[in-house]
């Protein structure tokens, strides 16, 4: 069986760590060295170059996450490994920003935040489902643990305040900052109409308010952990967005702030806070999810969404 390959594959600025990480391993050269001549499975990749096999699984999925190698199902459903070209071209970069993709995001942990402000009932959870210090005891929000959240929640007024590395070099156009995260109020157990007013400043400056319909509890969330039994299950995922008109929450519009107005700098942290206010109209708190709780495989993401030169 014989495959055609390109004969030169031609990567952009912003694929060459991607393309550089891949190649920069020696079992990964030795990979394609193996499918010179002919595609391999798994398993004979594994006795070709004396490596486990789950080491050589990881290795070919870095190869194809750079579009280097290929792969298909064969027989008894066993993954078959073809190289794509053997000759790669790397545009370098040129100017600030082009090793860059269009849309870069961080991920924020939602243990990971530099300032709180919090009252019972409140309270933190780790993602097997286990309770961080104690519920309803404000001091476990100061514990070294608390990295290690997947849900938090505090009731009535409160705020938790994250600090966002800026990724993009200085001169860097840049015409959306994005916060997405997985939301909802907090109740005693739960209740699915308990609104509640989550507002969001980015760099002390209003982006918007979401009306939280309520605690989600009704059903088991898609990734909340079994031995979890406390009420909450899942929230709704929101979005709030930046630009140069101003700023919208899940596409509508929601404050006069724009992107200039938030003063972003390459040096300077980016502060993002999730408040319910005093002065709310619905001050009934909020719940937190991360990547291991809830119905979203995510924890706080802000994404930086820039101009393409054409």
């Amino acid at each position: 069986m014989s495959e055609v390959k390109q004969e030169v594959i031609r990567y952009p600025a912003s694929r060459i760590v991607d393309v550089a990480k891949a190649l920069s391993g020696d079992v990964r050269v030795r990979i394609l060295e193996a499918l010179g001549d002919r595609p391999m499975s798994v398993s004979q990749l594994a006795e070709a170059l004396g490596v486990a096999q789950p080491t050589i699984s990881i290795n070919v999925q870095m190869l194809e996450q750079a579009d280097i190698v290929v792969s298909s199902q064969g027989a008894n459903r066993e993954k078959i490994c073809s190289v794509t070209t053997r000759s790669i071209l790397l545009e370098l970069p040129a100017k600030p920003g082009d090793g860059l993709n269009r849309t870069e995001e961080i991920q924020m942990p939602i243990g990971m935040y530099s300032q709180c402000s919090v009252q019972p009932t409140c309270g933190l959870a780790n993602r097997d489902g286990a309770i961080i210090g104690s519920s309803d005891d404000p001091r476990a929000f100061y514990m070294p643990e608390r990295v290690d959240a997947s849900l938090l929640w505090f009731s009535d007024a409160g705020f938790v305040e994250y600090l966002f590395p800026n990724p993009l070099p200085p001169g860097v156009e840049l015409d959306e900052l994005r916060l997405t995260a997985e939301i909802c109020s907090e109740a005693p157990s739960f209740r699915t109409e308990w609104p509640s007013d989550v507002t969001v400043t980015i760099n002390g400056l209003p982006v918007g308010t979401w009306t939280s319909p309520g605690d989600f509890g009704d059903r088991k969330g898609k990734l909340t952990p079994e031995r979890w039994k406390s009420g909450t299950e899942y929230g709704q995922l929101t979005q709030w967005s930046v630009t140069a008109e101003g700023s919208s929450v899940n596409g509508a519009p929601a404050s006069d702030t724009m992107l200039s107005a938030l003063s972003l700098a390459y040096n300077k942290p980016i502060v993002v806070r999730f408040e319910v206010r005093e002065n709310a109209a619905n001050r009934r708190g909020l719940n937190l999810f991360g990547a291991s709780f809830g119905d979203h495989p995510t924890d706080i993401v802000l994404s930086f969404i820039r101009r393409m030169q054409q």
